[in-house]
Parts: C-alpha cells; structure tokens; sequence
C-alpha cells in the first residue's frame, strides 16, 4: 500500500539519513555492541550531516523545521539498517520536545547549538529503582537553597546515560503536593556530586549505553529548571505521547523489516526439495503477519499526521504504543521460527532483532499500563 504521508522534502532527508547509516553505522554497529557503547565521534558525525536539529530554530543550528516526519523518517532509517544501539532518538524524539517548548530563551541559547551539533548529547531521567511507570513514586528530591536547588536521589535504566552531557531529571521540589509538586531540572556533566554507575549489561539494544544515575547534594542553579517549578508532571504528561508513538514507529518499521528479511529467507531456504516459504503453513504465518504489519502501518501514520496536527490523544498514543509493539513481539516470534535452527544463531539479524524488540513492551510505559490509559478513556 503506497504511503502518502511524505513528500519530496522527506524522500530527500530519508536518502540523506540511509547514506549516513550505511555509510557510518552498518560497518562498526557489532563492534559498538561488543562495546556496549557507541563514539561520541558518530554523534558529531550525526550533527554535521543534519540528522540531531532539523526541529531547532535555525539561529541555534537546527534546521527550521518542526515536523515529526522527520523523526519518523530518522527513526525508520535507523530500524532499517538494526542501528538499535543509536540514542538519536531519546534526543530528537524526546528531549527535543521538552526544550523547545519549555527552555527560556537564555537556556536555548545555552544548550541548543550543541545539542544540534552533537557536542552536547543528551539523555532523561525519569525511572528509579523503586518507581518505573509510576511516575508519581519518585523519591529524587531538589530541594530550593538559594539561587540552586539541592537534588539527591537515583535513577536507573537511562538511555545514553554513560555519554550524556546534558540530563532532564524528574525530581520532587514539593514531596507533599503528590502530582504537583514534580519538576523538571537539567543537570549538566562535571556538577559536583553527580556521579553515574555502571553501563547495564542488557539482553538487547547491546551498542545502547544505559546507566545508573546518582545525585549526592548535587547543586543545580535555579536558572537550570525547565519550565515552571511544580508543572513537571503535566510536561511529561503533555510529552508522553510523543515519545510512545517515537516507539510505535520502531514497531512498525522493525516489523516491516523483519517482515522483508524473512520473504528472503524463506524463499531460498529449501526442506524436502522446496522452498519453505511454498508450504502452506508458512504462506499463512506470513499472510497473516503482513496484514497485520499493514495495518499496524496505516494506523502509525495516521497518528503521526494527528501528533503534527496536535490532536494526538494519549489514549490513542497509548494504543498505538501497545499494539504495534506487541504485534512485533508476535512478528519477530514467529519469524524466528520460520529460521528454524538458523534463527538461533546470533550472526542471523532475525536473532539480534529478536532479543532487540523485548523492551518495546516495557519501556515508555507498559502495555499493562497502555491498557489502563485506554481503559480510562472508555470511562471504565
């Protein structure tokens, strides 16, 4: 089904981005997986070709344009080419939307030339030990001493947190207002008493570096809170959707991907003198994982078009979010198994995909607490 949601505009930026991944990506990602961490040298690389500001201003570097077709056209490229260990998109996709609508015009000035650059790289701390989805169970306390605020606390599973230069922390400046009493605050590398732990050892997104984050007094000037004190929690409310639909368009391109490596596959693999993909078993698994896919396809877009309109609700970010990320848990699934013993083996890009796509249920909130927002939204 042909797409209409581009245009030249974003047919021009997609061969930019594919060059870029092939070019710079594809032949050093399994060393980065070794690795487990990418070189700030590729985030430079990213910055110089265009691919971190293009929703910036341009008196700040970026490139003008506010338009999540370009994200979405950032992210497909990157799911094409199984760059899974990339944090592009926790900084275009995410931490982009937050300074831009909320960083003062002296905060902009301040983060956003790097940050289009890819000198700055950043990252956001939402999750703790003891609080992930429940945002509202977060003990990380700023407490206001003067011109700064003393943040202590811990968080946990954060992308790019080893090479992050720049964090949005979500942190308690009022513990007794519950919901309101949440703030945003941009904590920079080298403020004393911000130290990070080890990178995670993960079972997939290996390349993606994700730290432990602790704040010991950490003293954060005032003119680094994001936003006003107290509406932390309405701004990642107010965000939420855009990052979980960031996710739905990784299910779905990954599942186009996984869709398309497979047809080849199967079509070459040979059992009892045939291809495999000519028994009906196999005919029928795939028919049914296409439609699907298609589907999956039709409704991403057309919530992208929604989230560029600003309508996008949460309840069908939610849904988008759950769907399409559970559909690729079923796609990668069974096409591992269309592999047989093949797809076990970890230099077959179906087994790298297979352990790479666990987390898209989890993270950006679970499809257990995707449901509840639906849910909710049904006046149940």
């Amino acid at each position: 089904m042909h797409r209409h949601l581009f245009d030249a505009d974003h047919d021009a930026f997609r061969e930019t981005v594919r060059a870029f991944c092939d070019k710079e990506i594809v032949p050093h990602h399994e060393s980065w997986e070794e690795a487990g961490i990418v070189p700030r040298e590729l985030w430079a690389a990213a910055g110089a070709a265009g691919l971190l500001g293009f929703m910036m201003p341009p008196e700040y570097g970026g490139g003008g344009v506010r338009d999540f077709r370009f994200n979405a056209v950032l992210i497909e490229e990157l799911t094409r080419a199984q760059a899974s260990g990339v944090g592009f998109t926790i900084h275009t996709d995410i931490n982009s939307a937050y300074l831009l609508d909320y960083a003062t015009d002296e905060q902009k000035a301040r983060w956003l030339p790097r940050f289009c650059s890819g000198e700055t790289i950043s990252a956001i701390a939402m999750t703790e030990p003891e609080a992930g989805s429940d945002l509202q169970g977060i003990r990380t306390t700023a407490v206001r001493d003067g011109d700064h605020y003393l943040l202590n606390g811990q968080k946990t599973f954060i992308s790019n947190g080893i090479l992050a230069d720049l964090v949005v922390v979500v942190a308690k400046t009022d513990p007794a207002a519950g919901a309101q009493g949440i703030s945003l605050l941009v904590v920079e590398r080298g403020m004393p008493g911000f130290e990070r732990g080890r990178n995670l050892d993960k079972i997939g997104l290996k390349a993606q570096d994700t730290a432990e984050l602790f704040f010991d007094d950490v003293r954060v000037p005032a003119e680094n809170l994001l936003g006003e004190e107290g509406q932390g929690f309405v701004y990642l409310m107010e965000k939420l959707p855009q990052e979980r639909l960031t996710i739905a368009v990784v299910a779905a391109a990954a599942c186009e991907r996984i869709l398309e490596q497979t047809l080849r596959y199967v079509k070459e693999r040979k059992a009892f003198g045939r291809p495999i993909g000519s028994f009906q078993n196999s005919r029928f698994v795939l028919a049914e994982l296409a439609t699907e896919t298609q589907i999956a396809r039709v409704f991403v877009d057309r919530c992208i078009e929604e989230l560029n309109a600003g309508t996008l609700t949460v309840a069908d970010a939610a849904m988008a979010k759950w769907w399409t990320t559970e559909l690729q848990k079923k796609v990668v699934d069974r096409c591992l198994q269309l592999h047989g013993g093949y797809g076990f083996m970890t230099e077959f890009p179906i087994a790298k995909a297979y352990l790479d796509t666990r987390i898209q249920t989890i993270y950006g909130g679970t499809t257990e607490i995707m449901k509840e927002i639906v849910g909710r939204s049904l006046g149940i």
